[in-house]
C-alpha cells in the first residue's frame, strides 16, 4: 500500500503534477461555493470558453498564456454586462451569445496556429498537467493565492450579496463592483486551472466539488471547507489512476469529483435519493404529475 502511495513520488513531473491539481482543487472549490449559491454556473462556463482566444493569441505573440487568457475573460465579462445592461436580453442569453463566440473565436485561432506551426495546442482544452512545469506551478500558485486572499478580506460582503443582493445594495454595499469582482475572480481561477484540466473541463471542478458540498452540509463556510476536501481528494485521486492505469489526468480528476457527486447524491443525510426515499417521492413535482396522470387514466 505504502509503496504505491510512493511510487510516483520518485518522479519529479509527479511532484509538480500533484502540488498543482491540490492548488487546483483548493481555489476551484472556493469560487465554485459562490457560483453555488447564486446559480451562477452557466457563468463558469462562460469565462472558461471565453478565454480560449486570449490562450491562442498570447501564444502566438510569444507572451503569457495566463496573461492573455485573463485579459479574454475580462473582455467577455465586460461584454456580458454590457449586453445585459444595455438591451432587453437576459443575462443566461448574453452569456451564450458571448461564450459561444469567444469559443469558436478561439477554436478558429487555434487551428489556423496548429496549420502554421505544426504543432498540437489540444491541452489548451483539454489539459496536460503531466506537462506542468516549475513555471506554471510558480504562476498557478501566485494566482490561486490572490484569489483567495481576496475572497478572505472580503467574505462577509461577498457572503451578503451572495444571498441578498437587495439588502447588500440597500445598506449601501457597491454590488456592481461585488459583481464584476467576483466574475473576475472566476476568470483568474479558470486561468489557474487551464494547465490541469484545460478549458473544456474546468467547469467540473469549479462546480462539482461545490455541488457536491451543497447536499452534505448546510452552512456556507461548511460547504466551503467540504467543497476544498472533495476537491483535493478528487484532484490527488484522478491523478493515482492516471499513474497506475494510463488515463489522462484532466478528466480522470474530473470523473473522481463526478464519482463523489453521485454518492452524495444518494447517500445525502438529508437530500439523498436512497437515504431519504419518502422526500424524493412525495416532494417531486414530476413524481406527483406521473401519479396524478395514472390516477386519471
Amino acid at each position: 500500500m505504502l509503496e504505491a502511495i510512493f511510487e510516483p513520488l520518485q518522479y519529479s513531473f509527479m511532484q509538480r503534477s500533484l502540488v498543482e491539481a491540490v492548488i487546483v482543487g483548493i481555489v476551484c472549490a472556493v469560487v465554485g461555493s459562490y457560483l453555488m449559491v447564486q446559480r451562477l454556473a452557466l457563468l463558469g462556463d462562460a469565462i472558461s470558453h471565453s478565454v480560449l482566444p486570449g490562450l491562442a493569441i498570447a501564444f502566438w505573440m510569444g507572451a503569457n498564456i495566463y496573461l492573455g487568457a485573463f485579459i479574454a475573460g475580462l473582455i467577455s465579462t465586460i461584454l456580458i454586462n454590457l449586453i445585459r445592461s444595455r438591451s432587453n436580453i437576459k443575462e443566461d442569453a448574453a452569456m451564450g451569445i458571448v461564450f459561444s463566440g469567444f469559443f469558436a473565436l478561439g477554436i478558429t485561432l487555434i487551428t489556423l496556429i496548429q496549420k502554421e506551426n505544426k504543432i498540437d495546442l489540444n491541452h489548451f482544452l483539454f489539459g496536460n498537467i503531466l506537462g506542468v512545469t516549475a513555471a506554471d506551478l510558480r504562476d498557478t500558485f501566485i494566482v490561486a493565492a490572490i484569489v483567495l486572499f481576496v475572497i478572505f478580506i472580503f467574505y462577509k460582503e461577498l457572503l451578503f450579496y451572495s444571498f441578498d443582493k437587495i439588502g447588500a445594495r440597500a445598506v449601501g454595499l457597491p454590488v456592481y463592483l461585488l459583481d464584476l469582482g467576483l466574475m473576475m475572480l472566476i476568470g483568474l481561477t479558470i486561468v489557474a486551472s487551464l494547465k490541469a484540466v484545460g478549458v473544456i473541463l474546468v467547469l467540473s471542478l469549479l462546480i462539482t466539488p461545490a455541488a457536491t458540498a451543497y447536499l452534505l452540509v448546510t452552512r456556507f463556510h461548511q460547504m466551503m471547507f467540504v467543497g476544498v476536501g472533495v476537491g483535493v481528494f478528487s484532484s490527488i485521486s484522478g491523478m493515482y489512476l492516471s499513474y497506475f492505469y494510463n488515463l489522462p489526468s484532466g478528466p480522470a480528476i474530473v470523473l473522481v469529483a463526478s464519482g463523489l457527486f453521485v454518492i452524495a447524491f444518494l447517500f445525502s443525510p438529508t437530500q439523498g435519493l436512497i437515504t431519504n426515499p419518502s422526500s424524493v417521492s412525495s416532494g417531486s413535482p414530476l413524481w406527483r404529475e406521473l401519479k396524478n396522470l395514472w390516477r386519471s387514466r
